[in-house]
């Protein structure tokens, strides 16, 4: 055990988990590429779970970063603030969702507390429709609406929370449905779960499931439900923390692969926006954003250092079409592990959409959740110089792969090959 490891275990709370036998220390990054304590190189494809979404160490975002906090690091949203209106200009344009209005908070934890808080006092109703198997942060009121149970340590809850079908598409009752059955069937379920309850505040939505393992359903599902909850007032929260500008490639947001009935009500977002520095926030429609009739601020939201790296990091996100190039490398890279995984009698399925790509691992000859051989995977393929993450359903048995946005064909192959080994180390 490293001299680090043990005094981070000293003075850390054993829910706090790290990946890999051996711990790892990262000590700086360049590009797709990150470096450990000892000086060994590896190509990163989790980017700190997602939010390295652009490149390590962009010289555009470390210039503004610098150039700020030379000026002034903090004033919170007591005081005027350029680049925190500059961005949220930005993002309301971006969002899709007419007379918007931006609240920045710091994580996306926080993000969709704030929405929580938002739609349960517009609607008057602390009864939340969430979906099984999502995740939606670490708070009180986060956790209380997760439908995953390795993330939820508590059922107490400010909350009363239903879950609803149709979050994953090849597990479950409905399963073996075609696309427009297996929506029909979701629906139906709704709209039966609405009829024995109250109306509801809202259904909060990952688009695609990140926790969970990458998991989504078929396009339109959330516009169907769209339909059913208008019916009954209910507003539609998207938690964009994961799937939010670009990294799907055919769409900058995930809802908008569900777009026929409009934008939703409430949009939340986090992670990539920062590339690495602390950003989350809320969109609403003016009306939902405005009902708090009390006084309520953010101290390190919209912190002018962080508002001028969404700035800059967003500007080249659009510039150089990284949107497009999650597409392009993206779909080259899903069809390389899906040809991998023909090969290998561990892999159930490779799944995703652009650079956010699920490879779902079970026991041979069997439908069952393979843990072991995703922790497995995870250690292989870090000796062979690749970070990968993990996650997924009632078991952690799915490998999350999620590179920045700018990652180069090569980069991909090369990082294919990896993990072609790594699964070839578990069969």
């Amino acid at each position: 055990m490293s001299s680090l490891h043990h005094r981070h275990l000293a003075v850390s709370p054993d829910w706090l988990a790290l990946y890999y036998k051996r711990p790892l220390e990262i000590t700086h990054g360049e590009g797709r590429h990150v470096w450990d304590a000892d000086g060994r190189r590896y190509l990163d494809f989790f980017g700190g779970i997602l939010t390295t979404m652009t490149a390590h160490a962009l010289p555009e975002v470390t210039k503004a970063v610098s150039e700020q906090a030379g000026r002034i690091i903090h004033s919170s949203t007591l005081y005027l603030n350029r680049p925190m209106v500059e961005l949220a200009e930005r993002i309301a344009t971006l969002s899709g969702i007419p007379d918007a209005r931006v609240f920045f908070t710091t994580s996306g934890t926080e993000a969709n507390d704030t929405a929580l808080l938002l739609a349960t006092t517009y609607r008057r109703s602390n009864q939340i429709l969430a979906m099984r198997n999502s995740y939606h942060g670490r708070s009180f009121s986060a956790v209380a609406i997760t439908g995953n149970n390795a993330w939820s340590p508590t059922n107490l809850s400010p909350l009363q929370t239903l879950y609803v079908h149709g979050g994953v598409r090849t597990r479950g009752p409905y399963a073996h449905l075609g696309d427009a059955e297996f929506i029909e069937a979701c629906v139906a379920d709704l709209e039966d779960l609405l009829g024995h309850t109250r109306a509801p505040a809202a259904l909060i939505a990952e688009p695609i499931q990140g926790v969970g393992g990458f998991t989504s359903p078929p396009d339109g599902l959330y516009a169907a439900f769209r339909r059913v909850l208008d019916r009954h007032g209910v507003l539609w929260i998207s938690d964009e923390v994961q799937t939010g500008w670009g990294r799907s490639g055919e769409h900058f947001w995930g809802w908008q692969a569900h777009d026929e009935n409009g934008p939703p009500d409430i949009l939340t977002f986090a992670k990539g926006i920062g590339n690495g520095m602390s950003i989350g926030g809320v969109v609403a429609r003016a009306d939902v954003m405005n009902c708090l009739d009390a006084n309520s601020i953010s101290t390190f939201g919209g912190s002018p250092v962080t508002m001028a790296a969404g700035l800059a990091n967003l500007s080249y996100l659009l510039e150089h079409d990284l949107q497009g190039n999650a597409r392009r490398v993206g779909g080259l890279l899903i069809e390389r592990l899906r040809a991998i995984g023909a090969g290998s009698e561990c892999v159930r399925e490779v799944r995703g959409r652009g650079l956010m790509i699920g490879i779902e691992l079970v026991k041979p000859g069997t439908d069952e959740a393979n843990p072991e051989a995703a922790a497995a995977v995870l250690e292989a393929a870090r000796e062979g110089g690749l970070l990968i993450g993990k996650g997924g359903g009632h078991n952690t048995s799915v490998l999350r792969i999620a590179p920045p946005l700018s990652l180069t064909i090569p980069e991909a192959e090369e990082g294919a090959e990896i993990l072609a080994a790594a699964l070839r180390s578990v069969d």
